[in-house]
């Protein structure tokens, strides 16, 4: 069978190999003729796609879907279908295994299956099927798939021995290859590659997908499979920064521990950063210690907000006082730190919003991402949010954090932007914190990035429609997206941790 496993585009701020894919190509390459296509960095139309795919007629075109992708994925199929009706059409990802059901019916006749949870060992045997003329997979885990008129959502399985996987397929995803816009925007060193060390999350949060996705019993790679993964990318690739992009690295200190002495003792000089934030309550002084040894040059955390009632209303089991104290040891020892936050989260007002604000200046952080809250399907405040009454429906075409597709109902969704932007400005026109960013610009085309980041994240906010449709307030305006690439970039909660589709 010819496979096509495909990374939308769309206007994600960052690109970087997705390590899911990578992961997937490995399993199916064995019986298969396999081949990666990542939209983002081809910068590749939808209809661009219908017409390598009416070239390369693969049997199995396999797309990763995040929930922000939707409208590009639904174009994808449309035009695939169009010229290769044969071709059998696949989705999987964050968003088809949040909701599996309404996403069978949103995409429509022009998908045959869905695909949820992790992949790497149950869809190879579901290729292995379609190549077999089977028309029922009841036996297959995490298919989704239409029996007569019913929708039938198989439950999906998680890999138990990461290990057992092998590594990535790295020649496809070619790591080298991929522009200076990665996850965390800045970097050290060049070229970059993401790598997954643990693959699960314990934790709580409610308004955060990553349990759905893979569960919540951590799981490791052994630390001599990361000893081959970090040696063959400098050795063969020259990867001279790796992020790593857990749900929860630190969660298992004596883990995390063990990965950066063996990044010590390999001596290579890589730097390294965690863009995808750490817990504060998993860190102690001896893993910054080991840290600032092996490269870590920035650490991001997930620090929220800035208002004690929120953070509850969160799941985030920290205070604002911790989170100061938390941030001043990591200081301490050297590092930098980035923080995210959320405003706009429900029951939120401007005043909760401000503490937030207020927060991220006083903490020295280098760097601070506000998001707009987005309702992910499946999460407790998303469900808690339907029951209430509060959302009737959401526009998933239109599900950005830039266009804030969900607002608490005491802020308009133009007052909830505007304060964004005022929080941006707020933090980053202070004079010392202008000048160290400016001064860890790398190159033109670095800069180039950086300013497309700016303008979608600060300038374009006010314009782009909104999202969600409310029971009992009503957007006043929406209007259109005109732009051929809809979508947005960090997604930390829909993290391609989880090796689906």
């Amino acid at each position: 069978m010819r496979v096509l496993l495909v990374k939308p585009d769309n206007l994600s701020d960052h690109i970087q190999p997705s390590l899911g894919l990578g992961y997937l190509a490995q399993q199916i390459r064995r019986d298969h003729d396999t081949d990666i296509l990542d939209c983002i960095k081809t910068e590749t139309t939808p209809e661009q796609l219908g017409k390598i795919v009416e070239v390369t007629r693969p049997d199995v075109l396999g797309i990763q879907c995040y929930t922000f992708d939707i409208a590009n994925v639904k174009r994808i199929l449309k035009s695939a279908r169009a010229v290769a009706p044969k071709t059998v059409t696949v989705v999987g990802g964050a968003h088809m295994s949040s909701d599996p059901m309404g996403a069978m019916g949103k995409f429509g006749p022009d998908l045959d299956f869905g695909f949820g949870g992790e992949g790497e060992e149950s869809f190879p045997r579901f290729v292995a099927a379609l190549e077999q003329g089977r028309k029922t997979f009841e036996d297959i885990p995490g298919v989704i798939w239409r029996h007569h008129d019913e929708i039938v959502v198989n439950p999906p399985t998680l890999v138990s021995e990461l290990d057992t996987l092998g590594m990535p397929a790295l020649d496809l995803l070619r790591p080298d290859t991929y522009p200076e816009c990665q996850h965390g925007a800045f970097y050290k060193q060049f070229p970059i590659c993401p790598i997954i060390t643990t693959r699960g999350c314990p934790c709580s949060c409610t308004f955060c997908s990553a349990p759905l996705l893979s569960g919540k019993r951590l799981r490791h790679h052994g630390i001599e499979y990361l000893r081959e993964l970090v040696l063959r990318l400098y050795y063969r690739y020259d990867i001279r920064e790796i992020h790593i992009v857990d749900d929860n690295f630190t969660m298992d200190l004596g883990y995390a521990k063990k990965v950066m002495q063996m990044i010590i003792e390999l001596g290579l000089g890589i730097s390294l950063a965690l863009p995808n934030g750490v817990r504060m309550d998993r860190l102690d002084d001896e893993l910054l210690e080991m840290m600032k040894a092996a490269g870590v040059y920035v650490l991001s955390v997930a620090v929220e907000s800035g208002n004690d009632q929120v953070l509850k209303a969160m799941g985030k089991s920290t205070t604002v006082s911790r989170i100061r104290a938390d941030v001043a040891r990591i200081r301490r020892h050297g590092l930098d730190v980035a923080g995210f936050f959320i405003i706009g989260f429900p029951g939120e007002t401007r005043a909760t919003i401000q503490d937030t604000i207020r927060l991220s200046r006083d903490l020295g952080l280098l760097r601070a991402n506000f998001f707009t809250y987005l309702p992910l399907p499946g999460t407790r405040s998303y469900d808690a949010l339907v029951q209430s009454g509060e959302i009737e429906k959401v526009d998933w075409d239109n599900f950005l954090f830039m266009t804030a597709p969900y607002t608490p109902q005491s802020i308009s969704r133009k007052t909830l932007l505007r304060m964004k932007q005022w929080a941006f400005l707020r933090f980053y026109l202070r004079p010392k914190t202008l000048l160290r960013n400016v001064l860890a610009i790398r190159s033109c085309r670095h800069f180039r990035f950086l300013l497309r980041r700016f303008y979608h994240w600060v300038l374009m906010a006010p314009t782009p429609a909104g999202g969600v449709i409310r029971q009992q307030n009503s957007w006043a305006a929406r209007p259109s997206v005109s732009d051929d690439r809809l979508s947005q970039g960090d997604f930390a909660s829909q993290t391609e941790t989880s090796a689906v589709v």
